[in-house]
């Protein structure tokens, strides 16, 4: 697989670095879970015994975002354990954090001491706020980036509020820009031959996402406001009810609305002054009160297929049991199987990245806690006499 040359150490926990490196190891990096002993890291706990959200003695968080990985447990916060974390980075090509904003450097195991040990290894630490800058010490979470980096207010509609997305996209933005920041320094020390840190803040993620949209306001200074499921400029560009949900309707230029009045059959929608654009904005609210109208007479599933037959952009407003269940989706293997310990076979997303040339992961179940520490040790040389003395002395569990 293309990553398969790769070792992740991942000392990531909860949502944002966790789902940083499942994108790396579903490309096949080998990625070693760094956890502290005990309870190990914190999505172990959650939901685990939620009788809808758990298999197996671990809770839906951590079955998502922890497949194909392997688990040690190192006491960082002891000489003896941050000595065989060393050993561990030697032969490492990433360490992967999501720790506020200097703990590592209190841990010892910042970039510049790990270079040390390793000049060529890449440390990624994805952050509230990233590491420079006035903020970098304020706590943050997935609402609050989603807050401060704008894109709520844009969401929803100027009667209901601002809105937060439905995804958690302020911890996955995070995370996927911390992926896409390792690979860069990857493909930079294939020159180099050196690494470096990569420095991910959730909040720079949500800024970047704002794309045109921040363009076009540092352009006129005009703040732009929620307007639900519409588009700023295309009609009809929304959602609509049916009989039975809601259908999407996507006509971007005139000539995808000529060919949309004369399908939909609404003779008012056949004015000339609509065949332009400013004039269908402009009574943007009669226009789609007319098409609501006449949608609600038919199922989705009707709309849907007279649509496409017409060449129409469009599409149902999925829940998650349709979106999952799609031929396409599982075509496209989205959809991939975990067979457990206790024999269960569980469905996970699966991973969106398709290359020509490298085979499909085989997904493997999430590790159980510490269960590869011998293992991982082992094979750094490490004797069964060191390990029962790192044992003894709290270092690893």
């Amino acid at each position: 697989m293309a990553l398969e040359h790769i070792t992740v150490l991942d000392l990531t926990h909860m949502l944002s670095g966790p789902y940083g490196t499942m994108l790396l190891t579903d490309m096949g990096a080998r990625t070693i879970k760094v956890e502290p002993p005990g309870t190990g890291e914190g999505t172990r706990r959650l939901l685990e015994k939620d009788p809808d959200h758990s298999r197996d003695g671990m809770g839906a968080y951590f079955l998502t975002l922890n497949r194909n990985k392997q688990s040690v447990c190192i006491d960082l916060k002891s000489e003896a354990g941050r000595a065989v974390f060393l050993d561990l980075v030697r032969q490492a090509d990433v360490v992967f954090d999501n720790f506020s904003v200097g703990v590592p450097k209190r841990l010892g195991i910042d970039h510049e001491a790990l270079a040390a040990v390793n000049p060529r290894i890449i440390t990624c630490s994805v952050t509230g706020f990233g590491e420079t800058g006035p903020d970098i010490d304020r706590p943050a979470f997935d609402q609050v980036v989603q807050a401060m980096g704008g894109g709520m207010s844009i969401t929803g509609t100027q009667q209901s509020g601002p809105t937060r997305s439905g995804i958690p996209i302020g911890d996955l933005g995070g995370g996927l820009f911390g992926a896409i920041g390792v690979l860069a320094a990857l493909a930079q020390r294939e020159r180099t031959g050196r690494g470096q840190h990569v420095d991910i803040s959730m909040l720079d993620a949500q800024i970047s996402m704002l794309n045109y949209m921040a363009t076009m306001y540092l352009m006129s200074g005009i703040v732009p406001e929620g307007i639900g499921n519409g588009h700023f400029v295309h009609v009809p560009y929304n959602s609509f009810p049916t009989a039975d949900g809601h259908v999407i309707v996507a006509c971007i230029g005139d000539a995808f609305f000529e060919r949309f009045a004369n399908f939909i059959g609404i003779e008012e929608l056949r004015k000339p002054e609509y065949l332009k654009q400013p004039v269908r904005y402009a009574h943007k609210e009669r226009i789609e009160a007319l098409i609501s109208e006449k949608f609600r007479t038919q199922t989705t599933a009707y709309w849907v297929e007279q649509l496409e037959a017409a060449r129409i952009p469009c599409g149902p407003v999925n829940n998650f049991a349709q979106a999952l269940n799609q031929a396409q989706v599982r075509a496209r293997d989205m959809v991939v199987e975990v067979e457990l310990s206790n024999g269960q076979s569980l469905p996970l997303p699966g991973n969106p990245v398709k290359l020509s040339d490298s085979p499909q992961h085989h997904f493997v179940r999430p590790p159980a806690l510490a269960e590869h520490t011998d293992q991982v040790l082992s094979g750094l040389g490490y004797s069964a006499e060191q390990l029962a003395s790192l044992r003894a002395q709290g270092a690893i569990a």
